[in-house]
């Protein structure tokens, strides 16, 4: 990989801000959504984002100056020998999802490359067992570097609400005109990544990966807060006077909720798991807030309250 202050366009001593901007202009111009009929744009955009990965990782980019580390995030080989791994070992990893449903941390090329183990210690060490004669060892024959991978692709899924609270399997179409069926982590949320091994670009060590960034959708009626999804119910006078037993929609299917006498607008009802899932097995809940809807012009209930008062000091308590 070429050095990533090239490859971004900034100079040695560029800010943070200088090279989020650069990589955001790049970035921009050479996604995979808007250059489908151009490979090498998004063969690019691989590699931009893998130089970002390095230089806004204030630890790996000191590495990279002090010449620790190459542009792959590699360990620089000792005594000019040794060599880089497929697409860095030391990419910067954030939080993300494998499809397979496990948890992984996400490393360079997208942000999402997992860390292998094996090729952090071959690279350090070359696979050698030894100094002397065993097979790799010496000063003359170090382990050559395996064929870097294809480039990673990035794919955005716009997940309804529903479905995302009940991480409901969904379908996508990649790159090559081919569909997949995801199946959503719990936990799911805006910004959420999977990674998809080996869709990606091919390369001569093989396919790179696909990065699904999830968008959970807007709801009519529902919003959430947290794990927990939050509804406002109007429901009538006569209901909130005498009680009542009413439906009341949930992400699973319509459920009857108990409402006591004498409930007001404002009050806030649960329903124990029936909010998103969580990462441990557990939901959040379901936080139904009552709002009484008056008829309007209803000259039936005006007769009814006719010469009836609330002798209540209601707003007492705020000071008028």
């Amino acid at each position: 990989m070429a050095d990533p202050y090239t490859t971004l366009g900034v100079a040695r001593n560029a800010t943070e801000k200088d090279i989020k901007s650069a990589y955001r202009t790049l970035a921009k111009e050479l996604h995979p959504d808007r250059n489908k009929d151009n490979p090498k744009a998004t063969e690019r955009f691989g590699v931009v984002t893998q130089a970002y990965d390095l230089l806004s990782d204030k630890d790996k980019r000191a590495q990279f100056d002090r010449g620790e580390i190459d542009a792959d995030g590699n360990p620089a080989a000792p005594f000019g020998f040794g060599g880089g791994g497929a697409g860095g070992g030391f990419g910067g990893a954030q939080r993300g999802y494998r499809h397979d449903g496990f948890e992984g941390a996400a490393g360079p090329g997208a942000g999402t490359e997992g860390i292998d183990i094996g090729d952090i210690f071959e690279g350090l060490f070359g696979g050698r067992s030894g100094m002397g004669g065993a097979p790799g060892g010496g000063f003359g024959g170090g382990r050559s570097a395996p064929p870097p991978k294809g480039a990673s692709l990035q794919y955005k899924l716009q997940v309804p609400f529903i479905d995302a609270a009940t991480c409901a399997p969904q379908r996508i179409t990649l790159g090559d005109g081919k569909t997949i069926d995801l199946k959503l982590p719990a936990g799911v949320e805006n910004g959420t990544q999977m990674r998809l091994s080996g869709k990606g670009q091919p390369g001569p060590g093989g396919a790179g990966d696909a990065i699904v960034t999830i968008e959970v959708g807007t709801h009519t009626f529902y919003t959430r807060q947290d794990d927990n999804i939050l509804l406002s119910l109007p429901i009538a006078l006569d209901e909130a006077v005498r009680g009542a037993k009413v439906k009341v929609p949930t992400v699973d299917g319509a459920v009857m909720l108990t409402i006591a006498p004498g409930s007001s607008s404002g009050r806030t009802l649960r329903l124990k798991g029936k909010g998103f899932p969580r990462k441990d097995g557990t939901r959040g809940d379901q936080l139904v807030t009552l709002q009484i809807e008056l008829p309007v012009d209803d000259a039936d209930l005006a007769a009814r309250l006719e010469g009836w008062h609330d002798t209540r000091d209601l707003r007492g308590r705020i000071g008028v």
